[in-house]
């Protein structure tokens, strides 16, 4: 049975509305005054609110925006009762979060109509956002779950390896993964899915199974340039599958220092190392980017394989945009060659951050702890 809290201070008015109602089959209370009424909406949770516009000490006004600010109470179609026609009043209760009017002297058939129509909306409203908490309930455990495939840190006396992954409210497609494929080859990569929600974070979750699995068919998996052909060609889009990915994929040879990548899309890896011991110089700073359509998007595409040698004390840095799409507070990008300069200095001091820091200084920028988009950003550190 819907309740239904009616506030005046015109006792006619209370037995009038509240005879009708009760009538009607619905659950009604009454509040002579606004404090009393919002300590019984805040007790009872009604349905609506009928309540009148003049009143001594707190006016219909303020009683609805007090109503409408209470989370509990926001789906609570609240009716104010007025004598007050003009264009400008409406606004103003409209402005307070007013869902209807009523106007006096009422017309009780026209009151009735009103009363159905407005718990039909707050029933809708409740219903809905029974849905979302469900949905944000069912994002959270899929957020959880990719978390939960993420590897553990690697600590050795030649390689470490620290990340920091943040999905957005929306929950994104950003996913990475590193891992030995013997004991002298490492793979690593890190892949961005476009889109959010659900339906980008199975393809990220797809991935990681199928590479750790090593399920691609006729592939070498010391080849990144293959790895990324042999993804494009199970991932491609569809009428039902919209989605593409960027990705990059490396394999690091551990006794030569060499580093073989390949890249689809995907905004460059970073290796940067320091400047000589008697230089006053800044990091040296190289993008590792090949050029290749992100996965998915195109068929029989070829991927560019390149390779470099990795100095003594570098780091390698894979991130997702969303470290660095970010807005500052004068509304300007923050843009990936501040992100570029920032890490740069972030050696040239020898690592006197951790990955913490730089999320930190990533948050005040953006302005809060939550990002419109995923953010990834993975560290390897080779040991002298």
């Amino acid at each position: 049975m819907e309740h239904i809290l009616i506030i005046d201070d015109d006792p006619a008015i209370q037995l009038l509305l509240k005879r009708t109602l009760t009538k009607r089959g619905y659950s009604v209370s009454v509040a002579s005054n606004g404090s009393e009424g919002l300590e019984q909406a805040q007790a009872t949770h009604p349905a609506m609110v009928i309540c009148d516009w003049v009143m001594p000490q707190m006016n219909g006004i303020e009683v609805c925006r007090r109503i409408k600010a209470v989370t509990e109470l926001s789906t609570t179609f609240f009716i104010l009762l007025t004598s007050k026609g003009s264009i400008q009043d409406r606004v103003e209760g409209l402005d307070a979060g007013a869902d209807d009017f009523l106007c006096k002297p009422i017309e009780m058939f026209e009151m009735e109509a009103r009363v159905r129509a407005g718990l039909r909306l707050h029933q809708l409203s409740s219903d809905l956002q029974q849905v979302n908490k469900k949905l944000q309930t069912e994002l959270s455990e899929a957020a959880d779950y990719v978390c939960s495939l993420l590897p553990e840190p690697i600590d050795t006396p030649s390689l470490k390896i620290d990340f920091r992954f943040l999905p957005s409210s929306q929950l994104g497609g950003d996913s990475f993964d590193y891992y030995w494929l013997d004991g002298d080859n490492l793979a690593i990569y890190l892949l961005d899915v476009s889109g959010h929600g659900l339906r980008a974070a199975l393809p990220s979750v797809s991935v990681i199974n199928l590479l750790r699995s090593r399920a691609l068919k006729q592939v070498d998996y010391y080849r990144p340039g293959e790895i990324l052909k042999g993804l494009n060609e199970v991932f491609q889009m569809t009428q039902r599958n919209d989605k593409y990915f960027t990705i990059w994929y490396g394999v690091y040879n551990l006794p030569s220092r060499k580093l073989h990548y390949a890249s689809a899309g995907h905004p460059p890896a970073l290796l940067i190392h320091p400047p000589p011991s008697n230089s006053k110089s800044t990091a040296i700073v190289t993008p590792l980017k090949t050029p290749g359509f992100p996965v998915g998007m195109f068929p029989e595409v070829e991927y560019v394989e390149q390779s470099c040698a990795v100095p003594f004390d570098s780091r390698l840095y894979l991130f997702s945009d969303g470290i660095y799409e970010i807005a500052q507070a004068n509304g300007e990008p923050w843009g990936i060659e501040a992100l570029m300069t920032h890490l740069q200095n972030h050696q040239t001091r020898r690592g006197d951050e951790n990955l913490s820091q730089i999320l930190d200084l990533v948050q005040q920028i953006n302005g809060s702890e939550t990002f419109e988009d995923d953010l990834s950003l993975v560290e390897v550190q080779f040991v002298r």
